[in-house]
């Protein structure tokens, strides 16, 4: 599918949806717990519908219904040969690999678009370590045994993604276990909402000099009812266009949230200086936008995880930018944004990752003509009711099948 867009401004209110980091985090932890757990989500996606699937697939009973999620526990037994398909989703992955483990559930493990080429080696070696036989470490995965406690030696600066799936697996098994990482933690905010959840559900887990020391045989303890609340990662698009002049009040918000992106207030306001994206990196595209319309020259350092996203989303920022007539060289980790007085129309390759698209059509309120974005159905991943909101918001678009 295309967008077509023309620049338009955006003014009005929005309700931003439920956050994919923590439904993902809840839904494992009410599918782990003692007994049934509702869970209000105002919305749902690719990506936390893939982890629905999978936790179904393992024996979890899950119910949706309008703005709420009822998510009865795994059954007690065995499985055989689950098949979890995890789409387009790295969380899901991998926060799922380790969890089926400590279960020991013998499985198959697959997904699409750039996941099967997304690395996982950090994470299937410890677990090969730990009593598990895997035939490989990128998808498709099969996988058997039943995962150890003991000691977790992990690079901090991969993907905080394995250090989340462990914090859920590990109180599972019958020994005790230490996470202890090799090389400091980046993108630490999704780790604090990974030990966050694991609170909610009676999980005990102690930060160490270094990492974390998780007891063994603890049990998840439902707390009935637990709230999504609003996702920064979406708001993000909404924010980053009121400072480019649009006037819209994003709503839903806890202003004191341990998501990581909630730093996006305060890195709208480094524009024009040096912004280090290893604690958000999923901030890249839309700052990239907003540092091509802002004055002076913006450089964005720590970013070389970005080269492994849903596309080399280094590349694609760059190429998003420069395809609007705007000036960003591309480096090893990082880009340089040369700020301009305004973007002109043109066509920009949405490379089926959700989070460029949105960035294009935020920059496409400030192009001088037609914007035209492809993969528009890209937004499906983490922000279905993307388009929605930015037509009520009145953006002038059109979304279409492909010409």
């Amino acid at each position: 599918m295309i967008a077509v867009i023309r620049p338009h401004r955006l003014q009005g209110s929005v309700d931003v949806p439920a956050s994919k980091s923590y439904a993902h985090r809840m839904l494992i932890a009410a599918a782990l717990s003692d007994r049934p757990t509702d869970i209000a989500c105002n919305a749902l996606n690719a990506d936390i519908s893939a982890t629905i699937d999978c936790l179904r697939a393992l024996g979890a009973h899950i119910d949706l219904s309008d703005g709420s999620i009822r998510v009865g526990p795994v059954a007690k037994g065995r499985v055989e040969d689950a098949y979890l398909d995890c789409n387009e989703s790295g969380s899901t992955l991998r926060f799922m690999l380790p969890v089926a483990a400590a279960l020991g559930r013998p499985c198959r493990f697959d997904g699409r678009g750039r996941l099967p080429e997304r690395p996982n080696d950090v994470l299937t070696d410890a677990m090969q370590d730990h009593g598990m036989e895997l035939d490989r470490s990128l998808l498709p995965i099969a996988m058997r045994g039943k995962l150890r406690g003991g000691r977790y030696a992990l690079r901090g600066d991969v993907s905080s993604q394995y250090i989340t799936g462990l914090l859920f697996a590990l109180p599972l098994c019958a020994e005790d276990s230490a996470i202890e990482l090799t090389t400091p933690l980046e993108s630490s905010a999704y780790v604090d909402m990974t030990t966050d959840t694991l609170d909610a559900f009676g999980i005990r887990v102690s930060g160490t000099e270094g990492g974390w020391r998780i007891p063994g045989l603890q049990r998840y303890m439902s707390p009935g009812s637990i709230a999504v609340e609003g996702d920064w990662s979406s708001a993000a698009f909404w924010l980053a266009a009121n400072a480019l002049g649009h006037r819209i009040d994003v709503r839903g918000l806890n202003a004191d949230s341990r998501q990581g992106d909630r730093a996006i207030s305060r890195l709208l306001r480094h524009l024009g200086g040096t912004i280090d994206l290893r604690e958000t990196p999923d901030l890249a595209p839309i700052l990239a936008v907003a540092a091509s319309l802002h004055g002076g020259t913006t450089r964005f350092t720590g970013g070389a995880r970005l080269r492994l996203k849903e596309s080399d989303r280094l590349k694609a920022t760059a190429d998003l930018i420069a395809a609007l007539g705007g000036r960003c060289d591309e480096g090893p980790d990082g880009l340089t944004v040369y700020g301009v007085e305004q973007l002109k129309g043109g066509a920009v390759q949405g490379q089926n990752d959700h989070r460029i698209v949105m960035a294009a059509a935020i920059a496409a309120t400030r192009a001088a003509g037609e914007v035209v974005i492809t993969d528009a159905q890209a937004v499906s991943k983490s922000y279905p009711g993307f388009f929605d909101d930015y037509r009520r918001l009145g953006g002038d678009i059109r979304v279409e099948q492909d010409r």
